[in-house]
Parts: C-alpha cells; sequence; structure tokens
C-alpha cells in the first residue's frame, strides 16, 4: 500500500533503488510517530537499523533528500499566482550530545551544534507548499570570539550570504514567469540582498532593520516619519499570556526612496543606489498598558495604493510560518533529542524531518483551506477509521468519507484539542500529538479488522 510519503517523494533518485525506497520508508515512519526516537517510529530492529546506517552513509546528502520533495513542491506552486518565500535561521542545539562529533560552536557560553537557513514557500494565504531551500553549517572553534572582523571579510564569506543564496535557490525552484516574493525579518536587512540581481517577476519584502542613508540627505525613519499617512487599516491582535486579543487600527504610510550604499562595503563589493518602497504600519492609538503595533517594511514591491500597502503587510504577516516550521522541527519532530554519532549525519535526519515538520503544517493549513475535502487526502482509509471508531465509540463505519475537517478535529481531540466555542480551529502542536495517538490505535484497528475478514 503506498504512503504519503511514496507519492511525495516519487521522484527520489538516491544513486541506488534501494536508498530511495528506504528514504519514503523513513519519512513515512518518522511522520507516523513525529515526536518519537527513531526505534519507536521505525517500530523493528530491522528498520531501526537501517535508518541508522541511511542516516550515517556519506554518498547519502541532505540535498538529495530533499530534491523529490522540491519536485512535489513544484507541482503545489503551479496552483498559485504568487508564492511567499519566507527565510529564516536557527540553531540546533546539541550541547548535551556529548558523543555527537564535528559539532561547532553556537551563541551562548560553551553551547554546540549547527545553524540551519530554511526558505519556506507559501501560498499567498499562508499554506505552506513546502521546503525550497535549506543550508546548514557547523562554525568552526577557530572563528570563535571573532565578530568584530566580520567586516573585513567578504559578503561570500560571512554568514550574512546565505540569504542571498537562498534567494538564488527560490529563483531557480520557482522559475519565472510566476512571481515570487522573498520576506525576511530585520536579519534579512542586507544591503547586498538589494542588490543582488533578481529575475524579474522576483521582489522583495524586508522588515527594516537599518536606518539607512539615502540619497537626498535624508535617514529611512526621517523619511517615513515625514510622509502623510493613505489610510487606514484594521487588524486583529490575537490574545496571549501577557496581552488580551484586539482590533487594532494602523496608520498606513508609504515613501519611494533612494537608499545610499553603505559607507564601508564588505571587500570587493561595488554597490550602486537603490530605489525602494517604504512602508510604515503603526498603531496610533493604544490601549493602555499595550505596546503598540509598528511594523516598517522595504519592499522593491510597487505601492501606489493603500490596497498595494495592506496587501504586503498580510503578506509580511506570514513570515511567522518559517519559525512554526522550526519550532515544530524542534518541538514537535524532537530534532534535538535524536542520538547520531556526527554532525553530518544529523544534517541528514533534518532534511528528512523537515519533509515530516513541512506535512505538519501543511495538514494544520490544508484543513482550514479546504475543510470540505476528502480526509483521504491526508489519511489511509483504515487511518481515518480506527480515528472516527476512536471519537464515536463504535465499531460501524460511516457510509461516506469524512471531511479534511472534521477528521483533523478528531486527531486534535485526541492531542488534547476541546474545539470549546472560541477555541478556532486546531493548531500543530495538538495535530502532531494526535498523531502519536492515532499511530498505535490504527494499527491495533488493522489487525482486528484483517482478522474479522480471515
Amino acid at each position: 500500500m503506498h504512503t504519503w510519503a511514496d507519492v511525495e517523494l516519487r521522484t527520489a533518485d538516491m544513486g541506488d533503488a534501494r536508498l530511495s525506497t528506504r528514504l519514503a520508508l523513513i519519512t513515512a515512519d518518522v511522520a507516523r510517530c513525529p515526536s518519537s526516537s527513531i526505534p519507536k517510529a521505525c517500530r523493528t530492529w530491522t528498520r531501526t537499523q537501517a535508518a541508522y546506517r541511511f542516516f550515517a552513509n556519506p554518498s547519502v546528502t541532505p540535498e538529495n533528500i530533499l530534491a523529490a520533495h522540491l519536485d512535489s513542491c513544484r507541482v503545489r506552486v503551479q496552483a498559485e499566482d504568487v508564492v511567499l518565500c519566507v527565510q529564516d535561521t536557527t540553531e540546533i542545539n546539541l550541547t548535551s550530545h556529548e558523543a555527537t562529533r564535528d559539532l561547532g560552536y553556537l551563541v551562548g557560553n560553551g553551547r554546540r551544534g549547527f545553524a540551519v537557513h530554511s526558505t519556506l514557500a507559501l501560498s499567498t494565504d499562508g499554506t505552506p507548499l513546502g521546503v525550497v531551500d535549506q543550508h546548514n553549517w557547523s562554525r568552526p572553534d577557530a572563528q570563535k570570539g571573532k565578530k568584530a572582523q566580520r567586516h573585513r571579510r567578504p559578503l561570500a564569506e560571512k554568514e550574512s550570504q546565505r540569504w542571498l543564496d537562498a534567494l538564488a535557490a527560490s529563483e531557480a525552484a520557482i522559475p519565472a514567469p510566476m512571481r515570487m516574493i522573498t520576506i525576511t525579518d530585520r536579519e534579512g536587512d542586507i544591503y547586498g540582498l538589494f542588490a543582488h540581481p533578481r529575475r524579474t517577476g522576483s521582489d522583495l519584502l524586508i522588515r527594516i532593520a537599518h536606518n539607512r542613508a539615502l540619497a537626498d540627505g535624508r535617514h529611512v525613519v526621517e523619511a517615513i516619519e515625514a510622509a502623510a499617512s493613505i489610510g487606514s487599516h484594521l487588524v486583529d491582535v490575537h490574545a496571549r499570556p501577557d496581552r488580551p486579543g484586539r482590533t487594532a487600527e494602523l496608520s498606513i504610510r508609504t515613501s519611494t526612496v533612494t537608499l545610499s550604499p553603505p559607507r564601508v562595503p564588505s571587500p570587493g563589493s561595488h554597490f550602486e543606489p537603490i530605489t525602494v518602497t517604504i512602508i510604515l504600519a503603526r498603531e496610533e492609538h493604544v490601549p493602555e498598558g499595550q505596546t503598540p503595533i509598528r511594523w516598517m517594511l522595504l519592499t522593491t514591491l510597487p505601492v501606489p495604493l493603500l490596497a498595494d500597502a495592506v496587501q504586503c503587510l498580510q503578506w509580511y504577516s506570514h513570515r511567522w510560518m518559517i519559525e512554526r516550521f522550526h519550532y515544530t522541527l524542534k518541538s514537535g519532530c524532537k530534532l534535538e533529542d535524536l542520538q547520531l554519532e556526527t554532525a553530518a549525519s544529523m544534517q541528514r535526519a533534518l532534511a528528512v524531518y523537515s519533509i515530516v515538520a513541512w506535512r505538519l503544517l501543511w495538514i494544520t493549513h490544508h484543513a482550514r483551506r479546504a475543510p470540505e475535502a476528502s480526509c483521504e487526502r491526508v489519511f489511509l482509509p483504515h487511518e481515518w477509521q480506527a480515528l472516527y471508531c476512536a471519537i464515536h465509540n463504535t465499531a460501524k463505519i460511516p457510509v461516506s468519507t469524512p471531511t479534511m475537517r472534521e477528521a483533523i478535529r478528531w486527531l486534535a481531540q485526541l492531542g488534547g484539542f476541546l474545539g470549546r466555542k472560541g477555541d478556532g480551529e486546531p493548531g500543530v502542536k495538538v495535530i502532531w500529538t494526535g498523531l502519536q495517538t492515532l499511530d498505535l490505535g490504527a494499527r491495533m484497528y488493522q489487525i482486528m479488522r484483517q482478522q474479522q475478514s480471515a
């Protein structure tokens, strides 16, 4: 019986048909129990040994593992008019893994592991379409404590080069004429990224980190503060432990400006002035005790109207999805708990678990985007049948296949979702927790059904 991993990774070419088959099997095993150890996910000693050999195999590369997933991502992308490519960096902390070799230093006293820069493709409504690029590296101890010397190195030798490399990889994955918007937080506010050549239809939307000098002698903040408001926009601010939910009215200003190149560029770099648009969205009337919302963005997109500025803000609001992706990798897939011998083995595992983390996010958001679709887009028949019987405390299977929304809410119930009025739709955490419970129940259900039909 084919699993979703067989379909997702159908174009896998690991140089050996056995390795390609093993990739799909490991990915499916991990997806069934994303928070489990490798032995628990693989179920048998033979499959566990095969997984460890796969992660230790020097002929297997993270790029080859992700290549088939990228092929499937390209198919999903074809259904979109605009694709958002969100980038971010995280660190995989393996300090407690004293036996794992070839780890580099991390920011912080005595921490060891490696850094990961991921790019996730999204639809304009925030549905994750796939991982279009991922780069990881271990920082050598020889570089530790030399932060002040970074400005002396060419951009290509700095970690900030990863933002440019990810842009190039995104353009290769999502070719013209499809429109593509690269989105980053403040860390991506690099002059070299704006100066980097882009294909037609490829634009940038970056949160401002630096109050850059402009060609007219002003600076970014001065220019946008002097601009008149072009209108306002209402946004819902979600409740958090430190603040109540509320509806905020944001005043929006825009200004098209020309940035001056850095006075001290990286060695070997030559930058020209660049024309961009600043967007400022600011909450003018703030409830007492609350921090005002303030977003300031730079974009290469034209923003002639209020509607264009609002669209940019809505697109940028989906940037948090890359943070959820990394959160799911660490907390949902327990990547940092894996016991593997080398950093290279961990990085191969990272590629597999990244496919699983993407799928967890996709399940969560696809149920919201297409709630009436058949749940068999996600579940095998025996899985949704076991889920239905467990939730409804019955052995009778329904005549019609449940919808995505129904099945995902039942799955979330297994993970602790109560579904009370005002709870909204379930999130990724209760879904990965529910999958842990469903895995054992679905296996037992399948065994009992086989015995009854024998």
